[in-house]
């Protein structure tokens, strides 16, 4: 369910700057390590991640993740200790980017598909995981570490902070309208902004956001809305290619056909119907 829900997010809107894995070979592997890890849990996380003995790892310190998130949310929330970690294994280009998620409690697969997107990065297969339940807040900054690492090209500051800034407000909008929704309105906004071009001033993307939340039926407050209005004020800044986001959605809504038309599909999509089906059966018997 959660990998549908991932993919129907990635066709509703992805904004995309022009980096690449253009330096990387495609099966390539990276693995982002905590630095506060113990060696033990290291090597639990890398059997888990299944990854080769000398495969290239890059390690993220609380230090950076306080750099990156320090004004977004309280240091308390995102404490002393970098723990979650991840794996990025590149694709094929044109492959899209797809996100799977363990043990992390707060960040959730859209929100780093989101923020990574928004960083640049795509055609990868990428896992994020912990010894034990964590927010995630490490991952997003070890994940574009490595991508800076694996492509030998530096990711622009504004850039980096505006996709930590996107994780954190989706992340913290979630908390009040849940996080599907939150994950499907930044979304949302994004594909009318490729669609119809980018706002020219305040009122127009107050418009364009609250006209998403009204087609996806979520409600809004006015923090909510300014919360947005300056997020994708941001975005808008940092020279995002607008261009590509309607050759990912292309991309991203032929996977969901090929998706639903294969084997597995058709297997999901026939459970769901049992499910809802068990459901029906079960409330009518109350009435019997």
């Amino acid at each position: 369910m959660k990998k549908i829900v991932l993919s129907i997010l990635l066709a509703i809107g992805l904004a995309t700057p022009t980096t690449s894995f253009a330096d990387s070979v495609v099966g390539d592997v990276i693995v982002t390590l905590g630095s506060d890890l113990t060696e033990q849990q290291k090597q639990d996380l890398l059997k888990e991640m299944d990854v080769p003995d000398n495969v290239q790892t890059v390690t993220v310190t609380n230090e950076e993740e306080h750099k990156y998130l320090g004004d977004y949310i309280p240091k308390a929330q995102i404490g002393s200790k970098a723990i979650s970690s991840s794996k990025i294994q590149i694709e094929k280009k044109g492959s899209g980017l797809e996100v799977q998620t363990n043990n992390i409690n707060w960040v959730t697969d859209e929100m780093y598909l989101n923020a990574l997107m928004t960083a640049g990065v795509k055609d990868a297969n990428v896992y994020v995981t912990a010894p034990f339940e964590v927010s995630g807040t490490a991952a997003l900054t070890g994940l574009i570490k490595a991508y800076e690492v694996s492509t030998d090209k530096a990711i622009p500051e504004d850039v980096k902070q505006v996709a930590n800034q996107e994780l954190v407000e989706t992340a913290k909008l979630g908390d009040k309208i849940g996080d599907e929704n939150a994950s499907a309105l930044v979304a949302k906004v994004k594909e009318q902004m490729s669609e119809n071009g980018v706002p020219k001033n305040d009122q127009e993307l107050r418009e364009m956001i609250e006209q998403a939340a009204k087609d996806l039926q979520i409600n809004l407050s006015e923090d909510d809305i300014n919360n947005l209005i300056l997020l994708f004020n941001n975005m808008i800044n940092v020279n995002i290619n607008w261009d590509e986001v309607g050759n990912q959605l292309d991309k991203a809504k032929d996977k969901i056909s090929k998706f639903l038309e294969s084997e597995e599909g058709q297997s999901f999509l026939q459970k769901l119907k049992e499910f809802f089906s068990s459901i029906i059966d079960a409330i009518a018997s109350f009435f019997q």
